[in-house]
């Protein structure tokens, strides 16, 4: 089972978190051989059905988050208090799900919660990078330089994202719809001239027999098949959910003709992008890799990157550690990470991964975007042909034997 605590170290240190245990005298147990003065300590029920669509609705959007960080940003820049900011921001902020969270993150900060320990009560808005960096810059006193990277940070990766998706929605959309025009012309027009082509009683061409049988079980078991479809949309989806199924997706991503590369490289640039932000803000270098990895939004690239920061924590040169993995960190990135290692400048050179790879991954996109549309037009143009050909080739050969 899982569990939800918060408790106070032996120094009076609010901690918020997940525990695993088999029931919940097993988790209190655990929880004070690490000597913590529990303070509450909730079962984390498994979310029904339809509050995932809820949540889908009501979820803070990376644009919502782009938006208030920035604005967050600028008034810490302008030395008003962080007090008067959520304040101010709490009415300017018309995400409800994030104005709530902007209310509650205010009483804990009146009540004497540090900014990153109130943040990371909500995790489902405040990432772990965002959380790491924010307490990482309270130590330094500099809250607002950390509010500056994280907006830009957020901006970037909202304009690289809303290129990559914007490239992939266009060619979605076309093939759905190809896919629901072909199945109308198949399970309604094909049936109703099967009577004409049979009382012909005409050689019809195999394409023609395929798509009248194919028509003939769609209008006959039609609610079946929907059924069938939408169950298995579900049952993939629940897969995709779980470690395995997210772990299986993401290889197949990673692993495709042309998506692969594009994956690899946006999430080389995403990670080496973070890992910068994080050193540079004074997160240790193991540290700053695990939490990229777990920022990415991929099982695959989480695992390689949890096991190269455990490389570099026993002592492993990072550059060793990333050359175990050059099918997904290309050469390029060990030999900077190399140099970084030897100048002392780990920063700079991720910094400069980053750079390279974003423009890597802006260029792959516009050559996308260039691409997919005549491959689009010669796939659902043959599509279209073959089905046309079906109704006509056996129509022409009709009027050749009437002739």
């Amino acid at each position: 089972m899982k569990f939800r605590y918060s408790a106070r170290t032996k120094g009076g240190e609010l901690q918020v978190g997940y525990i695993e245990a088999p029931a919940r005298d097993a988790a209190a147990s655990i929880l004070g051989t690490h000597e913590l003065f529990i303070l509450s300590l909730e079962t984390v029920e498994k979310p029904k059905w339809y509050q995932g669509i809820v949540f889908y609705f009501t979820r803070v959007r990376r644009k919502d988050l782009a938006i208030f960080t920035r604005q967050f940003a600028t008034m810490l820049e302008a030395k008003i208090s962080i007090h008067d900011t959520l304040n101010t921001l709490y009415y300017q902020t018309p995400n409800r799900t994030l104005r709530e969270a902007v209310f509650e993150i205010a009483a804990d900060i009146d009540a004497g919660v540090s900014l990153s320990q109130a943040l990371e009560k909500h995790e489902n808005i405040f990432f772990e990078f965002f959380v790491h960096l924010i307490q990482s810059a309270e130590v330094t006193g500099q809250v607002e330089r950390a509010m500056g990277f994280l907006a830009d940070y957020l901006e970037r990766e909202m304009l690289l994202m809303g290129k990559v998706k914007n490239a992939l929605i266009y060619p979605i959309f076309v093939v759905a719809l190809a896919i629901v025009v072909g199945g109308i012309l198949i399970g309604l027009v094909f049936p109703q001239i099967t009577p004409l082509f049979a009382e012909a009683q005409t050689e019809l061409p195999l394409i023609t027999k395929v798509f009248l049988a194919l028509g003939v079980f769609l209008n006959d078991w039609w609610l079946i098949v929907v059924i069938f479809v939408i169950a298995l949309i579900v049952i993939l989806l629940n897969y995709l959910r779980t470690e395995e199924g997210k772990a299986v997706g993401d290889e197949m991503i990673l692993n495709a003709p042309f998506m692969g590369a594009l994956f690899k490289k946006l999430y080389v640039a995403r990670f080496a992008e973070i890992g910068s932000v994080l050193i540079k803000g004074g997160i240790p270098i193991a540290q700053a890799i695990e939490i990229s990895g777990h920022t990415l939004g991929s099982a695959l690239y989480r695992e390689m990157l949890h096991d190269i920061a455990e490389g570099v924590r026993r002592g492993e040169l990072m550059s060793q550690a990333f050359g175990k993995y050059g099918k997904f960190f290309p050469p390029i990135v060990t030999q900077m990470v190399a140099v970084g290692e030897q100048t002392g400048k780990v920063d700079e050179m991720f910094l400069r991964v980053a750079a390279f790879y974003g423009r890597e991954v802006e260029n792959i996109v516009s050559n996308l975007i260039e691409l997919i549309q005549p491959v689009l037009m010669v796939v659902v143009g043959g599509l279209v042909g073959l089905l046309f050909a079906a109704i006509l080739l056996p129509i022409y050969n009709l009027v050749q034997v009437i002739r």
